[in-house]
């Protein structure tokens, strides 16, 4: 009986040991308990500027990429515009040509219906009837040459449109590329604006845990 009174005094002294370590290794981790939000918080706030500068990486790098797209863009509708007028200059000079060969052929037949004239004076059948020929094809080659200078014409005016269209185009996208920096610039300062709150939160917080 003493005995077993004996071992329950040494368990209840061991146990009365252990739960003052116990209560020491609370009083020692409490603390750090207490520290473990704001630890936390330093870690999100971390991982949060890590995310920011990858996203401020992102935007910097699209923004690149705008710019060179946007260059490349101005040089291809510059070539082409360059071509257009190029073409534009190649049909004025050809209906220049055809404007000049029609004055030469309307210079021609006046001479022959004066030819004409002086052979009807003259009472001459078969010369008279050879020139009524020459006339007449005179006639069709300037009808076709009309036609011509009308189709010229027609290409001229095309291409005039297909060159207002091609600057209308190009005003558009630089417009339109222009806004998409302009909104990738704000979103970068938005960004560095928040990336900058994050920094004095996180300072802030490091300076609580500090103390």
């Amino acid at each position: 009986m003493r005995l077993l009174l004996l071992l329950l005094l040494l368990l209840l002294l061991l146990l009365l040991l252990l739960l003052l370590l116990l209560l020491l290794l609370l009083l020692l981790l409490l603390p750090l308990l207490l520290l473990l939000p704001l630890l936390l918080l330093l870690l999100l706030l971390l991982l949060l500027l890590l995310l920011l500068l990858l996203l401020i990486l992102i935007l910097l790098l699209l923004l690149r990429l705008l710019l060179l797209l946007l260059f490349l863009l101005l040089q291809l509708l510059l070539l082409l515009l360059l071509l257009l007028l190029l073409l534009l200059l190649l049909l004025l000079l050809l209906l220049l040509l055809l404007l000049l060969l029609l004055l030469l052929l309307l210079l021609l037949l006046l001479l022959l219906l004066l030819l004409l004239l002086l052979l009807l004076l003259l009472q001459l059948q078969l010369l008279l009837l050879l020139l009524l020929l020459l006339l007449l094809l005179l006639l069709l080659l300037l009808l076709l040459l009309l036609l011509l200078l009308l189709l010229i014409l027609l290409l001229v005016l095309l291409l005039l449109l297909l060159l207002l269209l091609l600057l209308l185009l190009l005003l558009l996208l630089l417009l339109l590329l222009l806004l998409l920096l302009l909104l990738l610039l704000l979103l970068l300062l938005l960004l560095l604006l928040i990336l900058k709150t994050m920094r004095n939160l996180d300072n802030y917080t490091m300076c609580v845990t500090d103390k």
